[in-house]
């Protein structure tokens, strides 16, 4: 039975079941509940034991040492359900402590396995709306990377922090522009429309993109952007109107 097969008062009691369970493992310097949870075919079950590790972590910080040690010997492991959770647990951890956990994401990047390495952005994401300054400074030493899609992977990881604070990474995307391989490119006009549509965001990102070299991604941008305005029009500060009225009056024809 899955995790979202149970009732509410049954899914309570097993997340504190394995919470504790994964606590004494850490205090018992042992690794058997950890390997069966972090494996399991639930993804619930999995995202239960990394959550585990981020209050483990918030509630004793005396066990950092022993925490960390665990993961390091957990990313070794060949399963890669078992890595990608010990990515997302680092990234728990990075929310408050990013420096002890930088290399899992240094690593964990380049992983052979796909869900690993989205399990980093996951975490840059997440990492980005608690600890933003690390996380940003980290994504910049890959930002020209030889490979496509580490690139890639940097420009969509930055993007959570870019909804709320679009000033934080609008730098980064900047040096992207003239980027010619397709899916970074993409991915770069996505992540301008997502960071354009909440209250105070549009006037950000475009007093930023209108001074762009590259003329010819702008305008796709503002195309993506004026489209998110409708697709997320429940959501969206102004209406899809309203936005593309005010990129009209700065950018006339």
């Amino acid at each position: 039975m899955s995790f979202y097969d149970l009732e509410k008062d049954k899914r309570d009691s097993l997340v504190i079941e394995i919470t504790s369970y994964i606590e004494a493992d850490i205090r018992n310097n042992l690794r058997s509940r950890l390997l069966l949870y972090f494996s399991d075919d639930d993804t619930y079950i999995r995202k239960t034991a990394y959550l585990a590790i981020g209050k483990i972590y918030q509630s004793n910080k005396e066990l950092l040492t022993e925490i960390i040690a665990i993961l390091n010997d957990l990313f070794t492991e060949d399963n890669h359900k078992i890595r990608q959770t010990v990515v997302n647990a680092a990234g728990e951890i990075g929310k408050w402590d990013f420096h002890i956990v930088k290399h899992f994401f240094d690593t964990g990047l380049f992983d052979e396995h796909h869900s690993v390495r989205n399990a980093v952005i996951g975490s840059m994401k997440k990492m980005g709306e608690k600890n933003p300054v690390n996380v940003i400074e980290w994504s910049k030493q890959y930002l020209h990377h030889a490979d496509k899609e580490i690139r890639r992977e940097i420009c969509h990881g930055i993007e959570l922090r870019g909804r709320t604070h679009p000033q934080d990474i609008l730098p980064l995307l900047r040096e992207l522009q003239f980027d010619k391989t397709k899916r970074v490119r993409w991915t770069l006009v996505h992540v301008i429309g997502q960071i354009a549509y909440k209250k105070g965001c549009l006037e950000k990102v475009m007093a930023d993109i209108t001074t762009w070299e590259n003329k010819e991604l702008v305008a796709d941008a503002i195309e993506e952007i004026i489209d998110v305005h409708h697709r997320y029009r429940n959501f969206s500060y102004y209406t899809q109107d309203e936005a593309r009225e005010y990129i009209k009056r700065l950018t006339p024809a």
